[in-house]
């Protein structure tokens, strides 16, 4: 279906007569440049999303529970993030297409779980960038680039012009954020160099202990509850490896390529964690940098003199709050880009520039992020807001791939994820386990994200749940899996 505006195209060959059909016609002016990303640009992607939370963010899980505590819980939230990455890579061979994670859904949950899940990923990938907008102004000011203080200018400065980067092309940008990121990386190996010359182990352990926690120890000094808190701290070692298969239908063999990148990039966040967390505690112990805005700026100045190396790491700090802002809004555009062409959200929101680039999905949530961080200035809320909505988003893609797998073992798989329904059933557990952890961290911005879907939801009930795109690719997947089921029923 398709907006009466949306009919006025030329014709083309696609019909009788030279006549284009509507739904051609449609998604004609919904196009992404095919071909533009091949395994190098991905992985870097992948890594891009994540890398500033090396650098600052994590940290905070010292403060509520220690560096036991913290270690426990950014191992389990590898261990779900591995599991996860696992199981898309497997949906995204099925479904290679911009709709990521609110694409498995559809499949395997519906109209409802398809929407809900986007939703998330929306929530995400919306806030996240305007936290670190806030980020990259304190960090401008610190260094005295240009003489500019942290505030609105600098924040409008970062979505106007990474932003216009986008629009020019999506090689561009990507090609840009792997040098960005890999500025970034050497600068954590750099760090790690210098750190572990300093090394000590009786620094990890030095955050006293809190009396009358249960199964409070110098390693968990607050107790057992303590994993269970700093689970969302632990995710900021990850968070946003799973936007990678948003580039799908801008990628060369995307179901050959998307399974290889995203692996190859989980791989290297485990790798960046391990260095970085172990590192930052041992150098200047957890109670210094628990809850410090640059961790590992601090690790390198014990006695608060900077040095060569920890301006290096400083200015490249700068380089991977960059390059995840910048990736973030790749896949925010992407998400919305692909709700819209289905008709989840309004339709002129999925139009694509000349230069194949969804416009109004890179503006819009531009303006909306750049709105939030300008009236708010609270960048830690937002991003525990982006957090609670990634956490439902991990749990139902999950959950889709659970689905797939029992109520389709036919189905064509590139690509199988190791371990199959036992890989994805771990990272549904602990996608559960983190979303109400975030209530432990910060209740009211997980009230937040629920008040942003109570909104989306009654948006999606009453209006667009009744005006969906059966053209749409997604869409159309859901669509074949449905006559298939009726024909095996006949």
């Amino acid at each position: 279906m398709a907006d009466s505006t949306d009919s006025q195209t030329a014709p083309s060959p696609s019909s009788p007569g030279g006549a284009t059909s509507p739904e051609a016609a449609y998604l004609e002016r919904r196009a992404l440049r095919r071909g533009s990303a091949g395994p190098l640009l991905l992985t870097g992607l992948g890594v891009a999303y994540v890398v500033s939370g090396d650098f600052s963010g994590w940290n905070n899980g010292l403060a509520h529970g220690g560096f036991g505590g913290l270690a426990i819980a950014a191992v389990l939230m590898g261990l779900m993030y591995t599991c996860l990455v696992f199981a898309l890579a497997e949906l995204a061979s099925i479904l290679p297409t911009a709709g990521g994670g609110y694409g498995f859904a559809r499949r395997a949950l519906g109209t409802w779980g398809g929407f809900l899940t986007g939703t998330a990923i929306l929530i995400e990938y919306v806030l996240a960038p305007a936290a670190i907008s806030l980020f990259i102004g304190d960090y401008v000011q610190s260094l005295g680039l240009f003489g500019l203080h942290a505030g609105w200018p600098v924040s409008l400065a970062c979505f106007v012009l990474f932003i216009g980067i986008h629009l020019w092309g999506v090689g561009e940008a990507l090609r840009f954020s792997l040098v960005v990121t890999a500025v970034a990386v050497a600068a954590i190996l750099v760090f790690a160099c210098a750190a572990f010359t300093g090394f000590r182990v009786d620094a990890l352990n030095d955050i006293p202990v809190r009396p009358g926690a249960f199964g409070a120890s110098s390693w968990l000094p607050f107790g057992v509850l303590g994993i269970w808190a700093a689970f969302p701290f632990g995710m900021w070692f990850f968070l946003g490896v799973e936007g990678v298969p948003l580039a799908a239908e801008e990628t060369k063999d995307p179901a050959r390529v998307l399974p290889k990148a995203m692996g190859a990039a989980m791989g290297i966040l485990l790798l960046l964690a391990l260095i970085t967390f172990t590192a930052a505690t041992g150098a200047r112990g957890s109670a210094a940098i628990q809850s410090v805005g640059d961790p590992l700026v601090q690790a390198l100045q014990p006695h608060g003199e900077p040095t060569t190396v920890s301006r290096i790491v400083n200015y490249a700090g700068l380089a991977g709050l960059v390059a995840s802002f910048f990736s973030l809004i790749f896949a925010g555009s992407r998400q919305l880009f692909a709700l819209s062409r289905a008709g989840y959200l309004p339709r002129f929101l999925s139009l694509t520039s000349r230069r194949k680039a969804p416009y109004l999905g890179l503006l819009v949530p531009g303006a909306l992020g750049f709105g939030l961080a300008a009236a708010t200035g609270d960048g830690a809320r937002m991003l525990n807001t982006a957090v609670f909505g990634a956490t439902i988003s991990y749990a139902l893609m999950s959950l889709s791939h659970i689905v797939l797998r029992r109520r389709e073992p036919g189905l064509h798989r590139p690509y199988r994820t190791p371990g199959g329904v036992l890989t994805s059933s771990v990272a549904f557990v602990l996608a559960c386990a983190a979303l109400v952890a975030t209530f432990l961290v910060d209740k009211d911005a997980a009230l937040i994200a629920l008040g942003v879907y109570a909104a989306a939801l009654a948006y999606f009930a009453c209006y667009s749940r009744h005006r969906l795109v059966a053209a749409a690719p997604e869409e159309e997947f859901a669509a074949l899996a449905a006559a298939e089921a009726e024909l095996s029923r006949d």
